[in-house]
């Protein structure tokens, strides 16, 4: 980024016609919802807001600034991806009856992770992070597990997957969160005894836990776990199904050193709590807490089968729960308990996973449309909610807390939907409702992610054909 002559980024600017600020809005006297706020002048040198002035006339904005038509959010975070996945769309739709489960659809994915290398991972990764930022996305979290060549011999850098993920989203402009997992397993028999890794999976594994921080401790990443301006390195327990307890607080103890979030799968499918019962004789969210798992810094994926002990335990942690609605549909997962998980302490967050569609306002749509389907009652979570799981939640178990708010001192990120495209027009009474009950991706005009425009007029700035990026590089993974 240049520079101006006092050595300083340069002051960028941009003129939201209405922005949700619910830190800074003042009480409208307009008619728009509290905390709306109409002609907001948006200020930002460097990566971080410096000011935000609502009430700025358009006719008197400096020369030089952006002007944001429509509604103005804060940037959205994607708290789980699996980047490769994105091959997956399309592909892996049943069409048998009753015929196709969550373990089928998992040989498929098997069948992809075998077939990537590293320049094929970095294009199609790329690609699916220009997407995202087409998407609104501003940072995502990788919850990355492959590591390895075929057969796990190790590249002569152990990390190199992992680099290449951070390449790929710096170059398609958003930020990331390298969740670096550990998966030394292939499940567990009764009694506890792992069965060994094969095939594919050989390519996840370290050994044991201590080998994966050996490997992970490679990074070049400060005392905080960050690797650069736009990346952190996290953790990630795979799941119970994957790594035992006793390798367990290794894990934790390096998130510890560095500061870093930890996620994990957990209780996605009924088989894995049933094999964990049998195993261990505790469900998978008693031995997270039982190996001190559970807390601030940790969020778990999915949580789809809990018992009411489960949803106590983290709740009372404070655990976040990222939920990704449309993926647990696609895979016929099931709907977990995010009500019960909110009201018991658990922030939600909110992540597009397999990429059957990367969409967060879709998903935040079904975060509350699956809660109604299962229990014939309205109005779960409202706008607020579903904002805040979408943007401030994410950005923080993710290790962003200074994003997810057009605030000044957080990061300077921006999404910014028109309010008169054909599912949007009409809901000026109440912009922020509307969007959460119809908006989609393809609404999203303006993108900006650490003071930086990646997305203007719906056109990528950085990647010029994103749909071409994606077609080739998925072809080139299929073929």
């Amino acid at each position: 980024m240049t520079t101006d002559e006092s050595g300083r980024a340069p002051a960028r600017r941009w003129h939201a016609e209405l922005a949700w600020l619910p830190r800074t809005a003042a009480r409208p006297s307009d008619g728009t919802a509290a905390p709306l706020a109409r002609d907001v002048l948006i200020e930002a040198r460097g990566a971080r807001f410096t000011a935000v002035t609502p009430g700025t006339p358009a006719a008197s904005v400096p020369p030089g600034t952006v002007r944001l038509p429509g509604l103005t959010l804060p940037g959205l975070a994607n708290a789980h991806s699996h980047a490769f996945h994105r091959a997956l769309r399309g592909v892996a739709w049943s069409g048998a009856a009753g015929g196709d489960t969550f373990w089928s659809w998992r040989e498929r994915m098997y069948a992809v992770a075998e077939r990537l290398d590293p320049e094929r991972y970095f294009a199609l990764a790329r690609a699916v992070y220009a997407e995202m930022a087409l998407a609104g996305v501003t940072c995502v979290g990788e919850f990355h597990y492959l590591h390895h060549a075929a057969g796990g011999k190790r590249y002569s850098d152990p990390n190199e997957f992992g680099r290449l993920l951070i390449r790929a989203a710096a170059s398609a402009g958003v930020r990331i969160t390298l969740l670096d997992a550990c998966y030394l397993a292939g499940g567990f028999v009764p009694g506890g005894d792992p069965v060994p890794l094969e095939g594919v999976q050989l390519r996840f594994g370290d050994g044991s836990a201590q080998a994966w921080a050996e490997r992970v401790s490679e990074f070049d990443c400060d005392s905080l776990g960050m690797l650069g301006p736009h990346a952190r390195l996290g953790a990630a327990i795979h799941s119970v199904r994957a790594v035992a307890p006793d390798q367990m607080p290794e894990i934790m103890a390096w998130s510890r050193a560095h500061g870093a979030p930890v996620h994990a799968h957990l209780s996605e499918q009924p088989l894995e709590n049933a094999e964990s019962l049998a195993a261990f004789g505790r469900t998978p969210a008693e031995v997270l807490y039982d190996a001190d798992a559970l807390g601030p810094r940790t969020t778990l994926v999915h949580a789809t089968y809990l018992t009411e002990r489960d949803v106590e335990l983290l709740g009372g942690s404070l655990s976040t729960v990222c939920m990704c609605p449309v993926t647990e549909a696609d895979l016929a997962d099931g709907v977990g308990p995010a009500p019960a998980l909110a009201a018991a302490g658990s922030p939600i967050a909110l992540g597009s996973d397999g990429h059957s569609v990367i969409d967060l306002l879709e998903e935040a749509r079904w975060l509350e449309l699956s809660q109604r389907l299962v229990s014939r009652r309205r109005g779960h979570f409202s706008p607020a909610d579903l904002i805040a799981a979408a943007t401030a939640a994410g950005h923080a178990c993710l290790g962003w807390p200074e994003a997810g708010d057009i605030v000044p001192g957080a990061y300077a990120d921006l999404v910014t939907l028109p309010l008169d495209s054909p599912r949007l027009a009409g809901g000026g009474r109440d912009p922020l409702a509307t969007v959460f009950a119809a908006g989609t991706a393809a609404d999203v005009r303006h993108v900006v992610a650490s003071g930086v425009d990646v997305v203007r007029d719906g056109r990528h700035l950085l990647v010029d054909d994103v749909p071409g990026a994606l077609a080739a590089a998925i072809g080139a993974v299929l073929e």
